[in-house]
């Protein structure tokens, strides 16, 4: 079995720089992204803003992937399912794991017990 290793051209080498960049970029993203909140305010990355707002940065740099799947399999179905799987990892991480794991309770305070009494005559 014979193998042939390509030189590669200058057009090649400048997507794989490209393509370093990018994966740098949207590595150091959210790291630098927590150091904007005190500059920009609590108000646009707390809460459903702050969480719209990293889903569609994560949605974005997994863009290149979903059409590397789509050429890989010549359909949507595989980008799609991945999306699906970006959406409920996302979630269950933003919703669940997240506030266990610093402490905030999301949950609504349960509604106080109601008790009712009654004297000899039914008041």
């Amino acid at each position: 079995m014979t193998t042939t290793t390509r030189k590669p051209d200058g057009t090649s080498r400048v997507l794989h720089a490209v393509t370093v960049v990018w994966g740098a970029l949207s590595g150091v993203a959210p790291h630098v992204l927590h150091h904007v909140g005190p500059l920009a305010g609590a108000a646009i990355l707390a809460g459903t803003g702050g969480r719209v707002l990293f889903f569609l940065i994560g949605l974005g740099v997994a863009t290149p992937m979903l059409f590397r799947l789509y050429r890989r399999f010549g359909t949507w179905a595989a980008p799609a399912i991945a999306v699906a799987v970006f959406v409920a990892t996302y979630t269950l991480s933003s919703l669940y794991l997240g506030p266990l794991l610093t402490g905030e309770n999301t949950a609504q305070p349960e509604a106080p017990l109601v008790t009712t009494t009654t004297d000899e005559h039914g008041h």
